[in-house]
């Protein structure tokens, strides 16, 4: 089951872009993500929206879904007018783009490029599973202008990938990294999770050798999130799974930064790490509150005060392109508090923080409290994290927030 849009209003039956959104002075850098829906199995944590082909039947293709792709991306371009500029990033995530291939994910670039543009030295990453690449297939992207690769592990413990119902061959995600880096990849992510019901802190520990091991200069860590729909969320309601605690979640927090600071990373996120110059540009963008275009089925858009997203189902989303239409859903429109308060939300869990002028008079109380618990560094001009606020980012920014209207 494939997670549900949030409520918005009505986009124009004629698919215009509502003018609007159109801010040619904005100065913002714009990025683009393309959503690819495809999976070969759904894991039992997923509520990403991605289909497996017996899902999906007869109703869609991989050729229908390119096609599709090349006219929005054309028709985005188009709507933009005066306001459309070069991708400055990109971003191909799923889903599992490694099953369009090298050449069916060059396709996806050529798009880009012909409608959007990309400028000079862009970041362009694509999503893969390690179990679905190939050396030729990192070559392959490497020549259609791919600079990064975040290929998805999640555990080296058999047993914890059986739990999240997770396939791969022992190894094939070290394996696949090394494989990239040889092809010519200087920038490569892990992703793991931690906090699966049953793992150990020993689960966590191998899987930290493991990313090591392979040589990245990037490493995403998120905690498991239990969510509704999904096959692991009615594992928990039957009693078979138990959600791990909060206090386990914080120590492995602990030891996977305790770990990865020894091994010469650096947090630069909350649950990212990365050697020097390996951050994530993209995501840095939508951390730092920059415009973003969405392309493919359930993709959502930022731009300015309006943010705005795409039917979700595949065959859906080729009904609307193929008859000249955007294929979004519905919009959002964001006031001035929206905006302020998704600025805090997103930048506070930067390591380089947000200004402190961002915050109205009534946040002082509660910054200076976090300040006094250890939690938060203040100076003149910015409001920082410290480690342990890290553990308690949401709760902090929560209150910040509530301090502002009081």
């Amino acid at each position: 089951m494939s997670p549900a849009l949030p409520d918005g209003a009505p986009w124009p039956a004629d698919g215009a872009l509502d003018p609007r959104l159109v801010e040619e002075d904005a100065g913002r850098p714009l990025s683009l993500y393309v959503h690819v829906p495809f999976c070969r199995v759904r894991c039992g944590y997923c509520d990403f929206n991605t289909y497996t082909p017996g899902e999906l039947g007869s109703s869609a293709s991989v050729d229908s879904y390119l096609n599709a792709l090349d006219i929005e991306l054309e028709l985005a371009a188009e709507s933009l007018g005066g306001a459309v500029q070069p991708a400055d990033t990109v971003f191909v995530g799923g889903g599992t783009p490694s099953m369009l291939g090298a050449s069916g994910l060059a396709q996806v670039l050529g798009y880009v490029r012909k409608s959007f543009g990309i400028t000079p030295g862009a970041e362009v990453t694509t999503e893969s599973n390690p179990e679905s690449t190939s050396p030729e297939f990192f070559e392959g992207l490497l020549e259609a202008g791919y600079t990064r690769v975040s290929l998805g592990m999640q555990s080296a413990s058999s047993r914890v990938l059986q739990v999240l119902e997770r396939r791969h061959t022992p190894g094939r995600p070290v394996e696949a990294a090394k494989e990239a880096r040889a092809a010519g990849f200087e920038h490569v992510n892990l992703d793991m999770i931690y906090g699966t019901p049953g793992e150990t802190d020993d689960d966590v520990r191998a899987t930290l050798e493991a990313v090591l091991a392979a040589e990245v200069d990037h490493v995403s860590a998120y905690s498991l999130i239990v969510e509704d729909g999904t096959a692991m969320a009615r594992k928990v309601r039957r009693g078979e799974l138990q959600v791990t605690d909060e206090d386990v979640l914080a120590s492995r927090y602990a030891l996977i930064d305790g770990v990865l600071s020894v091994a010469g990373f650096d947090w630069y996120e909350v649950s990212n790490w990365a050697r020097p110059d390996g951050e994530c540009r993209h995501n840095l963008g939508y951390w730092r509150d920059h415009d973003w275009w969405g392309a493919g089925p359930g993709a959502h858009s930022h731009l300015g005060d309006r943010r705005f997203f795409n039917v979700k189902h595949p065959a859906r989303y080729t009904q609307h392109c193929t008859a000249g239409a955007l294929p979004i859903a519905e919009e959002e429109h964001l006031s001035l508090h929206d905006r302020h308060v998704e600025k805090v939300m997103l930048g506070l869990r930067l390591r380089e923080g947000i200004a402190r002028s961002l915050f109205g008079a009534g946040a002082e109380r509660a910054l200076r409290h976090y300040q006094d618990q250890g939690m938060l560094t203040l100076d003149d001009d910015r409001v920082y994290l410290t480690e342990s606020g890290r553990l308690l980012a949401d709760g902090i920014i929560a209150d910040v927030l509530i301090a502002e209207e009081e």
